[in-house]
C-alpha cells in the first residue's frame, strides 16, 4: 500500500491528510495541506526517499541540538585533552546558547549565516552575555570558526543519521577569514645569546627553542631517553600540554612523531642536562623534578622568562617566538623549505612556505640573481638584440 490522501474540514476550510508507513511499517500521517495537489506531490516525495534509502522521520527531525551536541561531544574520544577542551568551551559559551532548543530540522543556511555575522559583531547570544559577562564586542575569526565547526560537526551526524537531509552549516557563504594580527618575532643569534645569558639554570632550554624549533609542549615532555647525544638528535615522541591547570600527555601536534637535528654547539650543554638523570626523566624540569609550566611573558610578568627579556634588553615577546626565530635561523642559514618542515613538525613544505612565506623574499632575491648570472654567461644579451634587428 503506498499510502492515502483524506480531506478533512476545518475553520479554514477543507484541508488533506496524507496517510503512509515509514521504512519500518509503522503508520504515520502528515496533515495541513490547502491542496489535494500538494498532498499528492508530498506522498510521491515520501515513496520516492523510501526507495531511495534516503527518508527522513519526522520526528527524528524534531530532535533539539542541546541533546545532539552532548552526544557529538562524548563521542570526541579520539582528539588531544587541549583540543576537546577548546570544543567543550566553543559550545557551552556559543554553540549550545543559540541553538540548543532548536530542532535539528529547522535549521536553515540563511540562519546560520545570519549567526556568523552575530558572532562577528559580538551580538550573538552566549553563555557570558546571559550572564551579563562579556555582553560586547567582535569575535575574532578563531573563535567564530571555531564555533560554526562545532554546529557543522553536530550536523554531520545528523546527516549521517537520517534525521535530516543535508547539512545547513557547509558552505556559509560569509565566513571570516583567519588572519593573524600579531607580530611574528625573530630573533637574531646575537639576541638569542643574550636572552639565553639571562636565563639562568633555563638556558640549555631557551637555546634549544631557538635553534632546534620545537614547541614549549613538545621541550618540557622530552626525556633523557629522547636525546641521541652521539648524532646529535633529539627524538619529539610526547607532548606536555597544560589544560586547565594540568599537565596532560599526548601525541605532538598533528600526532607528527619527528626526530629534530640540534647543532654541535649544543651538545655540551645537553649532557650537562642529562647528567645524573635517568633514561625516563625529564631534560628540563622545575626544581622539583615536575614538568615546568608555561612561563607568562607580559611585560610586567615576574616569570624567569620575561625577566630574561628585560634583562637582555629585548622588546617583549613569547616563548613560542623562539619557534619562529628557529625558522627564520634556519632558512637564513640556507635550509631549503623541506628541511625546515621537518624540523618544525608541519603536515606539508606548503604550510612552512604559508607560514613562513615572509622569510623567503631574500630567495626570491636569489633566484633573480642565479637568472641574471646565467644570463650573461650565455650572452642573452647580445642573443636578444640579434633578435630584435
Amino acid at each position: 500500500m503506498a499510502g492515502s490522501i483524506e480531506a478533512y474540514e476545518t475553520m479554514a476550510g477543507p484541508r488533506y491528510r496524507v496517510r503512509y508507513r515509514k521504512p519500518n511499517g509503522a503508520s504515520t500521517d502528515k496533515r495541513g495541506f490547502r491542496t489535494k495537489k500538494e498532498a499528492r506531490l508530498y506522498l510521491a516525495s515520501v515513496e520516492i526517499t523510501k526507495a531511495k534509502g534516503e527518508y527522513i522521520d519526522p520526528a527524528d527531525s524534531r530532535v533539539h541540538i542541546a541533546h545532539l551536541g552532548k552526544e557529538w561531544l562524548e563521542s570526541k574520544t579520539n582528539l588531544k585533552p587541549s583540543s576537546k577542551t577548546s570544543l567543550e568551551t566553543s559550545w557551552r559559551v556559543y554553540v549550545e546558547p543559540r541553538w540548543g532548543d532548536t530542532p535539528v530540522g529547522e535549521i536553515k543556511p540563511s540562519h546560520v549565516e545570519t549567526w556568523i555575522s552575530q558572532l562577528a559583531e559580538g551580538t550573538a547570544v552566549t553563555a557570558r552575555s546571559r550572564d551579563r559577562r562579556n555582553t560586547r564586542g567582535p569575535r575574532s575569526a578563531t573563535v567564530v570558526l571555531r564555533a560554526v565547526g562545532v554546529l557543522a560537526g553536530i550536523l554531520d551526524m545528523a546527516v549521517r543519521d537520517q534525521r535530516i537531509a543535508k547539512n545547513p552549516a557547509r558552505g556559509a557563504r560569509n565566513l571570516p577569514r583567519k588572519e593573524s594580527t600579531k607580530e611574528r618575532r625573530y630573533l637574531s643569534d646575537d639576541e638569542v645569546v643574550r636572552l639565553a645569558a639571562q636565563s639562568g639554570p633555563h638556558t640549555t632550554l631557551v637555546l634549544v627553542l631557538a635553534y632546534c624549533g620545537l614547541r614549549w609542549s613538545e621541550a618540557i615532555g622530552l626525556r633523557a631517553q629522547d636525546v641521541n647525544i652521539l648524532r646529535r638528535r633529539l627524538h619529539i615522541n610526547r607532548a606536555a600540554v597544560e589544560v586547565k591547570g594540568i599537565i596532560e600527555l599526548g601525541a605532538p601536534k598533528n600526532w607528527e612523531k619527528r626526530t629534530v637535528p640540534f647543532p654541535a654547539f649544543l651538545q655540551k650543554p645537553l649532557e650537562a642536562a642529562l647528567k645524573g638523570k635517568s633514561t625516563d626523566g625529564l631534560v628540563f624540569c622545575s626544581d622539583t623534578g615536575d614538568y615546568l609550566r608555561r612561563a607568562k611573558s607580559d611585560e610586567d610578568a615576574e616569570s624567569w622568562f620575561a625577566r630574561a627579556v628585560r634583562a637582555a634588553g629585548i622588546r617583549r615577546l613569547t616563548p613560542h617566538d623562539l619557534r619562529h626565530t628557529a625558522a627564520s635561523l634556519a632558512i637564513a642559514s640556507g635550509a631549503n623549505v623541506k628541511a625546515v618542515q621537518r624540523m618544525l613538525g608541519h603536515k606539508s613544505a606548503a604550510m612552512t612556505l604559508d607560514t613562513y612565506a615572509d622569510l623567503f623574499d631574500d630567495d626570491l632575491d636569489d633566484v633573480a640573481e642565479r637568472l641574471d648570472a646565467r644570463a650573461v654567461k650565455a650572452d642573452v644579451g647580445k642573443l636578444w638584440a640579434r633578435a630584435v634587428s
